[in-house]
């Protein structure tokens, strides 16, 4: 599948602002699955970019506009292409794998995809409650798919129900949030099981016709570690596998570690007007999608 991206961030000041620092990671990755063919940037007032590469793989690419300016505008062009087949309902929880999963070893490599964040917390309570209705599933993938179906039939996506700032815990007992809500309340529970399980954000293909949820502004979702495969993405939103129409840009412990826009200025209060489109360009024969 081959993709072209257009995303717009219009900051409007209330006054003039000068002095403006600002850090984006809207660059799609480059990986075995997933190839970045081009990537334009474009800053108004215009500003050179520093591009350089965070500690999770994440492309940060920083600016500073130092003039008087009542508007800052982010416009990024991007064409990906994508081949991805699913998998994960396939994978054998083996012997092997059980260990690897249960070893010291595994678990120090992965202790920053392991380690609850202020915003993927969750309360025992709440966890109780989710395995209560789950069972007892001793295969880590298989339960991953149910603790995803779990949220995907509880929760309501609600885009006026919460914040950027709240976390999994408040979004747990809302049973309502968006796509960063039900991603961090995964996260939780996931970590909580000691799966290591990261926070990706990007974009998602959704087509004329398709009933997922997602497409408006930027997508988050679970990748989750299943040793011998990777990191496979997991979709709480949508209740699916994270494949083709899934387009990977930054991937961290939570929401900070991947926030698209983010910087400081001086002046007054700023309103934020997101756009995002993703045009299909070109279509595998053989794609599969679940």
């Amino acid at each position: 599948m081959k993709y072209q991206i257009d995303h717009v961030n219009e900051f409007n000041y209330e006054t003039l602002v000068d002095q403006s620092l600002n850090r984006i990671r809207l660059k799609p990755r480059t990986d075995e699955c997933q190839r970045l063919l081009s990537y334009q940037p474009e800053i108004t007032p215009v500003s050179m970019t520093k591009e350089h590469t965070d500690i999770w793989g994440n492309t940060v690419e920083t600016f500073f506009i130092a003039e008087p300016h009542q508007k800052l505008t982010v416009k990024t062009k991007s064409i990906v292409s994508i081949q991805k087949s699913p998998f994960i309902r396939m994978v054998d929880y083996s012997d092997g794998m059980r260990k690897i999963y249960e070893s010291d070893l595994f678990h120090k490599h992965y202790l920053a995809f392991l380690a609850d964040t202020e915003s993927t917390y969750i309360k025992k309570a709440q966890l109780e409650e989710l395995n209560n209705e789950i069972g007892i599933i001793e295969n880590p993938v298989e339960y991953a798919l149910a603790a995803m179906n779990y949220i995907y039939n509880r929760f309501t996506y609600d885009g006026n129900a919460t914040v950027v700032e709240t976390k999994a815990c408040d979004a747990f007992d809302l049973k309502r949030g968006v796509c960063q809500d039900l991603t961090n309340v995964m996260l939780g529970v996931l970590r909580a099981r000691k799966i290591p399980a990261r926070y990706v954000s990007g974009y998602l293909y959704v087509g004329e016709d398709s009933a997922l949820v997602g497409d408006s502004a930027t997508h988050a979702w679970v990748e989750m570690m299943v040793p011998g495969i990777g990191w496979v993405g997991l979709d709480p939103t949508n209740n699916l596998e994270a494949l083709e129409q899934h387009i990977r840009v930054g991937v961290g412990r939570d929401y900070l570690d991947t926030s698209p826009v983010e910087g400081v200025y001086r002046g007054g209060q700023h309103t934020l007007d997101v756009s995002v489109s993703v045009q299909l360009l070109e279509q595998n024969e053989t794609s599969v999608f679940i």
